[in-house]
């Protein structure tokens, strides 16, 4: 079976909710993510064979296929052709692996991963809610109901019923916000993030500027501070400080084949070791990364132990510890750049923006294998394994 390779991968600074992005359509988020891909790599653009998008609120100003709007609002040919998905979180998690299935099979050789969310522009929920409100009917069909009745399949019951399952105290997970806030600090003060990040023109206030710095990150963030944050439901342990922040932004990753890399002299910094989704408990649901990199370890032949650096996604602070827990993993691997409790979780983009992230964190620490996995709607979870060259 060929090889896939990921020669570059790239995302926008994260923008709060109303913040710093809220001026830019998400169709042209999506356009400065491909127009960096084509500009910071010597290779005939023409040759892209397609352009896989994750998106998961695919309504309003992110509809009509968003990945090919923004293949057209950009400087990449018009004749590339595109298609957006939802896995919900791990939508451009799957982006990378549906171009790395295609690679390896042979039928493409280059192709361009990618996620756009503008959550200010598309708020969570909406393409649901809106639709309710016109009396257009439920996602949850007589059948559904049947098998799971009266459940709505909620995120936030499912976050608290990790932290009671796993037995986690609110401290524990103000704790884990906190750390997520001044590893981001470090980060961005080291300047980890200068290779991922590119620059988006924003207006503001003070004229014409460059977005360049996520958004979210305390810089000033104490725990007494975190603590402080209401709780999201009475009787729980999280709060908003405790969950990834409502983010704005976009990402994308250029996979490739053997052949494209000697055919347009191309360098690549990974190889995709291994992928796989799995699905479980849709109701407690945000657990499977859990189980799921357990199949994905076994599966790749390597222990947990093998693995230099750890991208799990900060939905809410219960998912890690949980996962570290589990799996006995080393928390210092784990989201070393900080996650999205501090630097946002603009939904369908994030699978490519943490990719980005696990990469310079590879870079940055000379760790060989990076492994990065996706809490989802519906229980499910994507992990991607790979190797730096």
């Amino acid at each position: 079976m060929a090889t896939a390779y990921i020669v570059d991968a790239v995302r926008t600074a994260g923008g709060k909710r109303g913040g710093r992005l809220a001026g830019v359509h998400p169709v042209d988020l999506g356009a400065a993510v491909f127009d960096a891909i084509a500009d910071r790599n010597d290779f005939d653009t023409k040759a892209i064979d397609d352009v896989i998008t994750g998106c998961v609120s695919q309504g309003g100003q992110q509809t009509m296929d968003v990945g090919r709007n923004a293949v057209l609002a950009s400087k990449l040919p018009d004749s590339i052709p595109a298609v957006t998905i939802d896995r919900q979180c791990g939508s451009s998690q799957q982006a990378i692996q549906f171009a790395a299935q295609a690679v390896m099979s042979g039928t493409q050789d280059i192709v361009l991963a990618s996620g756009i969310e503008s959550m200010t522009r598309v708020p969570m929920g909406s393409v649901a809610t809106l639709f309710m409100k016109e009396g257009l009917g439920h996602y949850k069909s007589e059948r559904l109901e049947e098998k799971f009745p009266g459940i709505m399949f909620s995120q936030f019951a499912g976050a608290e019923m990790i932290v009671k399952k796993h037995g986690f105290s609110k401290d524990d997970l103000d704790a884990y916000a906190l750390e997520s806030h001044r590893r981001g600090k470090a980060a961005t003060e080291a300047g980890h993030f200068k290779r991922e990040i590119i620059g988006v023109e924003i207006d503001t206030p003070e004229g014409r500027q460059v977005h360049l710095v996520d958004e979210g990150i305390r810089f000033d963030a104490t725990l007494e501070g975190i603590a402080g944050v209401k709780l999201l439901q009475e009787g729980g342990s999280i709060t908003a400080a405790s969950s990834s922040q409502i983010c704005d932004g976009a990402s994308a990753a250029l996979v490739v084949s053997e052949q494209a890399l000697k055919d347009h002299n191309l360098t690549p910094r990974a190889r995709i070791h291994h992928i796989s989704v799995t699905a479980g408990d849709p109701v407690i649901m945000l657990e499977e990364p859990l189980f799921a990199t357990e199949r994905a370890l076994r599966k790749a032949g390597m222990k947990i132990g093998d693995i230099d650096a750890y991208e799990v996604n900060e939905a809410f602070a219960p998912v890690p510890l949980a996962w570290l827990k589990y799996l006995g993993a080393d928390h210092a691997r784990l989201n070393q750049h900080g996650g999205a409790i501090a630097l946002g979780h603009p939904l369908g983009a994030s699978g490519t923006k943490l990719m980005a992230t696990l990469l310079g964190v590879l870079d940055a620490t000379g760790g060989k294998y990076g492994l990065q996995t996706m809490c989802e709607g519906g229980g499910q979870a994507n992990v991607t394994i790979v190797e730096r060259l």
